[in-house]
């Protein structure tokens, strides 16, 4: 064999055995352990981004999630040793016993009835604490029987007012072994019959176990009470719905329980036809515009219930130089639709007018139940005009 071709095969034969070697080593070779990938860090904008996002969804779940409603008023009465009960619509405390109430709030403002406001001689006590108010009366008797408001205070700066919709009220017998009904320093009470509200008789009884009846005194008969024309409640007394004319008079209560029957006090019931609103007057003058010399009529009408007073008042231009008021008042019933109307008027009277009595007449027509106003512009014409708009001669 020549040299250059065993030379050949003993560089193959070598490069074939480095080769394998080199593979067996890496065949051998335990596997490199895996680097720990380092969590990447957030921008500080994106750290923004999120946070506004993780707010606004906060924000919809609460708008999403019902509020509790807030903190509702209630009173507690104050009983020995140290107990409460919570009261309802009406409470009895025997006469002769201290009454204690607390309203929850801070502050509260309290109510009482009409005759403990004008003099309670030091028995009347109200105290307002941290989370509530107080009102202790002592010495009590029949007579301070009515309600009792607390009142929720809203506040601002130094600024607070009554929180109406937020006030609790009870109503509190103090019943009496000696007097049914609250004592009143007047014999007779006169009450309107209005025709366009309901009329109550109080007959106020201090205790709620009295049985009340209703009487009139001439002629000497009781009253139905029949629960629609007049009905009874025991906090209120008598309501009369729909007053009419046959309800007025003199009228009394009766109050019996056990052995004990007594009389209240006698109310005057005097009846009133009130409209349902305020008159429409409607304005005209005679003459718009009116000459020098003559005389003037401004009408002022208004249209409405029959046996309703109609009263007129003027405003006009001579009130300035105290030019007299001349008027001409009038009422007429007619006939509008089928139904009986009364028809009131008030005529001004303006003799001899005069530049001075140019400008607005106003009239105001008032009622019982309030009063509006019209108005109408009168131009007086000069010398001069009205001679100009005299027919030429031929």
């Amino acid at each position: 064999m020549k040299p250059n071709a065993l030379l050949l095969i003993l560089l193959f034969f070598f490069s074939t055995a480095i080769l394998q070697l080199g593979l067996g080593q890496k065949e051998g070779q335990e596997p490199k352990p895996a680097v720990e990938k380092r969590p990447k860090v957030k921008s500080k904008v994106v750290k923004v981004v999120e946070k506004k996002i993780k707010s606004s969804s906060v924000k919809a779940k609460a708008k999403s999630t019902p509020q509790l409603p807030a903190a509702q008023t209630f009173l507690t009465q104050v009983l020995d040793k140290g107990k409460f009960q919570r009261v309802d619509k009406t409470l009895s405390v025997t006469a002769g016993h201290a009454l204690e109430l607390r309203c929850k709030g801070h502050p509260v403002q309290w109510g009482v009835p009409p005759y403990l406001e004008e003099d309670h001689e030091g028995r009347l006590r109200m105290v307002q604490h941290a989370r509530y108010g107080t009102l202790t009366l002592v010495n009590t008797t029949g007579a301070d029987t009515g309600e009792y408001t607390c009142f929720p205070m809203y506040c601002e700066d130094t600024e607070c007012r009554k929180e109406y919709d937020k006030a609790v009220k009870v109503f509190i017998f103090f019943p009496d072994p000696q007097e049914l009904f609250v004592p009143s320093s007047d014999y007779y009470e006169v009450i309107q019959l209005r025709t366009n509200r309901p009329t109550v008789l109080p007959c106020q009884v201090t205790s709620p176990q009295a049985k009340v009846s209703l009487h009139r005194e001439f002629p000497p008969v009781e009253v139905k009470v029949d629960g629609v024309e007049i009905s009874f409640d025991v906090t209120r007394g008598f309501t009369i719905h729909r007053p009419m004319q046959h309800h007025a008079g003199s009228l009394y209560c009766i109050a019996s329980l056990g052995n004990l029957r007594q009389s209240s006090t006698k109310y005057m019931l005097i009846y009133t036809h009130y409209p349902a609103a305020p008159p429409m007057p409607v304005i005209q003058a005679s003459a718009d515009p009116v000459s020098l010399k003559q005389n003037l009529q401004v009408t002022c009408t208004a249209v409405g219930d029959q046996d309703v007073q109609v009263d007129f008042t003027w405003e006009y231009p001579g009130q300035k130089i105290g030019r007299p008021l001349y008027t001409q008042d009038s009422v007429q019933t007619l006939q509008v639709g089928g139904r009986s109307r009364q028809r009131s008027q008030s005529v001004l009277l303006v003799d001899e007018v005069r530049e001075v009595d140019q400008g607005t007449y106003t009239c105001t027509a008032q009622n019982l139940e309030g009063s509006r106003s019209v108005s109408t512009n009168v131009k007086v014409l000069s010398a001069h005009s009205a001679n100009a708009n005299k027919p030429k001669k031929p």
